[in-house]
């Protein structure tokens, strides 16, 4: 008796439908016998209990939305990774952690690591046609952590948004024939600050007349929000909506601008930034070779968790965008161009910053190490300043604040596409009303954001960015890769991919898969927690609440993987059935339980 093998190609032909809610149907095992040198096929297909007796709805019967153009696809995977991130703090680890040395581990991690995880993330979204929950029809104990990664993106919109509304804002305030803070007699200045030195105005703009923080004590006490940056927040949130609302349709579309002007950018400000005095000497501080850094962990610790936020695995955006692939998309291809894409950016990046940071160091007659920085303090107070001493400051201050305006467009769309197609693919209700959903998702982050436009808005922003996507991101991706690896199996899972392109992950990836990409996420998560320390912002230290606060979040999305495990074992004891409740054209194989044995060969 022989297990029958249906042709790969006949099955990567036909795309997933989409679920209907009456007659839920298993395929069983399909079994050959031979008799006299004739193979005789046997299957059966047994309905399962039903919860609805209603009939499938028109919409339910039709196949699921795909991209309209592969570009579009393309694009939207690159917006989602090449972010503020990419811009504010690559160029500074490069820079301190040994220069061109640092590229050594952070190619590493992008080889063995970082590109596994991100193909893993396409290849099981676009296989089974669902978002990061429903996705773990092949498993379902590990549906929790479909939860979680869509909770933690919830919460990342929560504070993105607001560094958007800040970018708009300062875009706003660049359209004058005068930048504000090229002099200090602005309403925001107090006494104090009306006859400091020309070149420290533009710290004070941020704190004083941004963030407001001169009238916040600390995260005890935040003030209203800035009616300023309340407009801000609503034109952002609008643009998302309307990005959003039709589906992949839409903001296919969008990112056509949102992707692509980033790069035309970032050329212009490289091409102006070369022609600045002392820019050479700021480049080669970013190129030189310190072999010897490669001696302290806390490099490699930096570039693996580098190469891990920066290719943006594990927030169920790549799961969401692969899921709107036609079935035999060559996913393995998009991975290996995209996460290219987005390293090869975060390096030339570098050339544009630290160019600029070059003559800032000359023009005040300091060394680089005085004026590198990262984070929002290089893109708002060290750039901006370097602009306002160039001739046609206004028009480069326009040109900057756009590209950090559509930088952090197309990651919070991501985001919240995550969110969107994650919770409609698991309640059928939100997505027969995806515009009504997408406003409300839309609003619900636009609420919570009005917190951190408070005067004391950037703590609970600093302690959202801290623990909302930090350890919590981590150990969901750990999670996500034990499941797939260990519990569904690695045969199996390449075997789905063989059923899409054709043919099966070589050796390479199987190994890393299994192996290495579970074991770098276990180092991460416990070197996360080990550096953990008290929040501080400047010279501000949150007082010791604060960080129980954090962890209460971090906890509040991870919780949701024991939480599920536990519900699905007093559910169906002693086995951990699968039961996909689909009957699917391109799934003509046999039923999976996670009971049987995982596929733990490698050949």
């Amino acid at each position: 008796m022989n297990i029958q093998v249906l042709p790969d190609h006949k099955l990567s032909s036909v795309a997933p439908l989409k679920p209907c809610n009456v007659e839920k149907k298993e395929v069983e095992l399909i079994l050959v016998k031979d008799q006299n040198g004739v193979q005789y096929t046997s299957s059966t297909i047994m309905p399962t209990p039903s919860t609805h007796g209603t009939p499938c709805t028109a919409e339910e019967l039709e196949e699921r939305e795909t991209w309209g153009k592969k570009i579009d696809f393309l694009l939207s995977v690159i917006g989602f990774a090449v972010d503020l991130a990419n811009v504010w703090r690559f160029p500074y680890l490069c820079y301190k952690n040994g220069g061109g040395a640092f590229l050594i581990p952070y190619i590493l991690f992008l080889v063995i690591a970082g590109m596994p995880l991100f193909y893993m993330e396409l290849a099981l979204g676009q296989y089974n046609r669902e978002g990061a929950a429903t996705v773990w029809k092949i498993c379902p104990v590990f549906k929790g952590v479909g939860y979680t990664v869509i909770i933690i993106a919830l919460y990342v919109g929560f504070y993105y948004n607001v560094i958007i509304a800040w970018s708009l804002y300062y875009l706003f305030s660049s359209m004058t024939s005068e930048l504000p803070w090229l002099h200090c007699g602005n309403a925001w200045n107090s006494p104090n600050y009306n006859n400091i030195a020309w070149h420290l105005s533009v710290c004070v703009f941020s704190r004083r007349g941004v963030l407001h923080l001169h009238e916040s004590r600390g995260i005890q006490d935040l003030g209203m929000p800035r009616w300023e940056l309340v407009l801000c927040l609503v034109a952002v949130v609008f643009l998302l909506y309307f990005s959003l609302w039709k589906g992949v349709k839409s903001s296919g579309k969008v990112v056509y601008i949102t992707a692509t002007m980033p790069y035309v950018v970032l050329f212009v400000l490289l091409i102006r930034g070369i022609t600045l005095p002392g820019a050479m000497d700021g480049i080669r501080a970013y190129l030189h070779i310190d072999f010897k850094q490669l001696n302290d962990p806390k490099v490699w610790i930096d570039a693996a968790t580098q190469i891990f936020y920066s290719l943006g695995a594990g927030f169920g955006v790549l799961i969401a965008f692969a899921s709107y692939n036609k079935f035999d998309n060559n996913c393995y291809r998009d991975a290996i161009l995209t996460s290219t894409v987005n390293c090869v950016t975060s390096f030339f990046s570098g050339f544009a910053i630290f160019s600029v940071l070059g003559y800032m160091a000359y023009k005040h007659g300091v060394r680089i190490e005085d004026v590198a920085t990262e984070g929002a303090g290089l893109v708002f107070i060290i750039y901006p300043e370097a602009i306002s001493t160039l001739p046609g400051s206004t028009f480069w201050a326009i040109v900057f604040f756009i590209m950090l305006l559509t930088l952090g467009i197309d990651s919070s769309m991501g985001g919240m596409e995550a969110v969107i197609t994650g919770l409609s693919d698991d309640f059928k209700i939100l997505k027969r009303n995806r515009k009504l959903f997408t406003f409300a998702t839309a609003f619900g982050t636009f609420l919570v954001a009005l917190f951190c436009i408070t005067n004391g808005g950037i703590y609970v922003l600093t302690l959202l960015d801290n623990y909302a996507a930090g350890t919590s991101i981590l150990f969901g991706v750990l999670i996500e890769a034990i499941g797939v690896s260990w519990f569904y199996g690695v045969d199996r899972f390449s075997e789905d991919i063989e059923r899409m392109m054709g043919f099966k992950p070589g050796l390479y990836w199987r190994l890393c898969w299994k192996f290495v990409s579970p074991t770098f996420l276990l180092v991460v998560v416990i070197a996360s927690i080990v550096t953990s320390t008290g929040l501080s912002y400047d010279d501000y230290v949150f007082p010791s609440w604060s960080n129980v606060i954090g962890w209460g979040v971090a906890l509040s999305s991870m919780m949701f993987v024991p939480i599920y495990a536990i519900y699905k074992f007093l559910s169906m004891p002693g086995t951990f059935k699968q039961v996909s409740g689909k009957t699917n054209p391109s799934h003509l194989v046999p039923e999976i339980k996670c009971d049987s044995p995982p596929g733990f060969g490698l050949m």
